[in-house]
């Protein structure tokens, strides 16, 4: 009995010794399998993060892919249409280049028709200028304004005051203008007669209106009877005193204002003739 109770106390130390063993060795497996744990779920979560960015990136990619072949089908779509559109881009930058040869040689045309008019009224006052002498008279002067030719000679030249008679030495200077005006037969004339604002009345004029008509006609009928300048190229006007060069308010202004213009008129319908001839020629031209 001693025997066996000594076996069993024997038994049981050793059994408490080895459980000790086996515990210590099972809570260091224990920590160890933890920590392998905790590094996994680590990893696991870097991994899951990763795969994240991943999707996100795909996503995008996928998103710039789909848009990339929208684009290009839309290229492709509009081949044909570019095509199209640029034979007809082609046609109308054709149409256009021609539309402005056209323009650009009637301009020319027209600057051209301007030159040559320009360049005839040179000639024509280096010829009155010649034909009349002395300029320095302050009884004639040749103006050009905006390209009309005047030539203004003072009524104490050609009349006494309130007549309409052209006095003899007087016809010798329009007898200069008619010389000029006979060898230019592509210019027609305008005698304009003019007077100060003093009001007339007389038996003969009622106001300046008739004073400046009169002497208007006297002088146009002494370059057709006198000088032979052609009837159908001239016009008599009275422009009584509406229209002064100076002030009535002084003598010597009135002075100037009792004139007779004489206008050149260029043959406005040659000259229209030359402009339209020239655009006819300049869409020829633009055309080949």
């Amino acid at each position: 009995m001693k025997k066996i109770f000594l076996l069993l106390t024997a038994t049981g130390l050793l059994f408490s010794c080895a459980s000790k063993k086996d515990l210590d060795a099972a809570l260091a497996k224990q920590q160890a399998t933890q920590e392998l744990l905790d590094s996994a779920t680590v990893k696991l979560n870097a991994c899951l993060s990763d795969q994240k960015v991943a999707e996100a990136q795909l996503k995008l990619k996928r998103e710039q892919l789909d848009n990339l072949k929208n684009t290009n089908a839309a290229l492709l779509n509009n081949v044909g249409d570019l095509a199209t559109l640029s034979k007809k881009e082609a046609e109308n930058l054709e149409k256009s280049l021609e539309s402005i040869r056209e323009k650009d040689m009637q301009i020319r045309s027209l600057n051209d028709a301007i030159t040559k008019k320009d360049s005839v009224t040179l000639a024509l006052v280096t010829s009155l200028k010649s034909s009349l002498g002395n300029l320095n008279d302050s009884d004639i002067e040749v103006n050009v304004e905006k390209g009309v030719v005047f030539i203004s000679i003072s009524d104490k030249l050609l009349f006494s005051s309130g007549s309409d008679v052209v006095y003899e030495k007087a016809k010798a200077v329009l007898g200069k203008v008619a010389t000029v005006v006979n060898d230019k037969p592509e210019i027609d004339i305008m005698i304009e007669g003019h007077t100060d604002s003093q009001p007339i009345s007389s038996s003969r004029f009622k106001d300046n209106w008739q004073l400046s008509t009169a002497r208007a006609v006297a002088v146009t009928k002494v370059l057709q009877e006198e000088f032979n300048v052609a009837p159908e190229r001239m016009t008599a006007a009275g422009r009584s005193f509406y229209v002064p060069v100076a002030s009535n308010d002084t003598e010597e202004g009135r002075a100037k204002n009792r004139r007779t213009r004489i206008v050149v008129l260029p043959k406005l319908d040659q000259f229209f003739d030359m402009i339209e001839e020239g655009m006819e020629q300049a869409k020829a031209n633009a055309k080949q």
